[in-house]
């Protein structure tokens, strides 16, 4: 199948200027186009999966801004999943390499794990640790999620339907707020909302390689969500993958709940709204996740949902399809290049004068809230849901900054 896929390249190049790491370096082999002649000699034997060529897939985001700019159609999402398997299968890592990817997926698919893990995250910054581990300490959030989503969330005014919401790992650990405000947004808008216990949808584990891993966490959660007419994500890189279920597990009860999955701003910007909006005199930079812009092909999918706020002003950052460096684990095992993406999207931030950052996805807001502090000038961290639950709740601007996370 990599063979089929990769030979959709026709290597004309358009993938290179949106690529993090070729913009960075302007290294071939650390674009796409370099990356498929990798595999492609990989497959032809003329290579083996060494240090070096390891490097080059290591280095790849997962951002797929390749995705959305091939003329071609090349499925790199899935060259690049496939590819990343096969290393994790045949290359041995370096101890302290091993010993790190371990503990990150002993921890990050369990939010109680994870919530124990940040208490101990300023300990960290203090108690000298070894290279490898040091970025643990440091993209560690400065804030402490409240909030919870409860099982139940019942339409107000007439039902349109009934749906269940992700509430997912790093989301409920970190941001349990952004689903409380998810499921009352819903609520107000006519949905049940639904969030049955569940576990890590995979999708961290299938962009690191640990395909069997992300399946059997794929599969559990398809078990969780029944009886709903759609399944609605708040975290844009799970619900490109949760889209993609039907090719990673490859059963039709896989492929029917992949069709029933939306990103949230997909779904509210779908909808006549029904709950009126109060007014919320902000200017916000709004950056686009990855996983919804391109992965996913929803460029700004929040806008028709944010642009129905009154005196809400909406600015977006320099540099727009550019990855901020999050991507998953990536700000933890390439920590380097990471701090450089998210320290150039901080400037683009702000450069645009907003008095607060938002973005869909909760690595986004992790990674460019600390690249903010680094530069010195922290901003409120808002998931765009928030705003809407803002002005639904005619909470005020100034009382919404005031307890926002920064």
């Amino acid at each position: 199948m990599i063979r089929e896929l990769t030979a959709d390249c026709v290597h004309c190049g358009f993938c290179l200027p949106t690529c993090p790491t070729y913009v960075l370096w302007r290294e071939e082999m650390d674009s796409p186009r370099g990356r498929i002649h990798l595999m492609d000699a990989r497959l032809d034997g003329t290579i083996a999966l060494n240090e070096t060529v390891v490097t080059h897939f290591d280095r790849c985001l997962g951002c797929m801004a390749c995705v959305s700019s091939c003329p071609s159609g090349v499925r790199y999402d899935r060259l690049i999943e496939t590819t990343r398997a096969a290393v994790e299968a045949e290359h041995e890592r370096p101890l302290g390499d091993r010993l790190l990817r371990s503990l990150l997926f002993r921890v990050l698919p369990y939010p109680r794990r994870m919530r124990a893990a940040l208490r101990l995250a300023p300990l960290g910054r203090i108690v000298p640790l070894p290279g490898p581990f040091r970025p643990l300490a440091e993209m560690a959030p400065r804030w402490r999620g409240q909030g919870e989503v409860a099982p139940l969330t019942r339409a107000e005014g007439g039902l349109r339907g009934r749906v269940g919401l992700l509430t997912g790992c790093v989301q409920r650990a970190v941001f349990p707020d952004v689903n409380a405000a998810t499921a009352r947004v819903l609520a107000a808008e006519g949905l049940d909302v639904l969030a049955p216990p569940q576990g890590c949808c995979g999708a961290l584990s299938v962009h690191a390689g640990r395909l069997e891993e992300g399946r059997r966490l794929a599969r559990a959660l398809v078990d969780a969500f029944d009886e709903v007419d759609a399944v609605v994500v708040n975290a844009s890189g799970c619900g490109s993958h949760l889209k993609e279920l039907g090719w990673l597990l490859g059963d039709e009860r896989a492929a029917a709940f992949a069709a029933k999955v939306r990103d949230v701003g997909e779904l509210l910007g779908g909808l006549s709204p029904r709950a009126t909006r109060h007014p919320l005199p902000l200017r916000v930079a709004l950056q686009d996740p990855c996983h919804v812009r391109h992965a996913q092909q929803l460029p700004l999918a929040m806008l028709p949902s944010l642009a129905r706020i009154p005196g809400l002003e909406l600015v977006e950052p320099a540099e727009q399809d550019l990855c901020c460096g999050s991507a998953g684990i990536y700000n933890v095992v390439q920590a380097a290049a990471a701090r450089e993406l998210g320290d150039r999207k901080a400037a683009n931030v702000l450069a645009t004068g907003a008095q607060a950052y938002a973005s869909a996805n909760p690595g986004c807001l992790v990674q460019v809230s600390q690249a903010l502090h680094r530069a010195g000038h922290p901003r409120p961290a808002l998931h765009p849901l928030e705003l809407v639950d803002a002005s639904i709740r005619n909470v005020g601007a100034r009382r919404l900054l005031s307890r926002a996370r920064r």
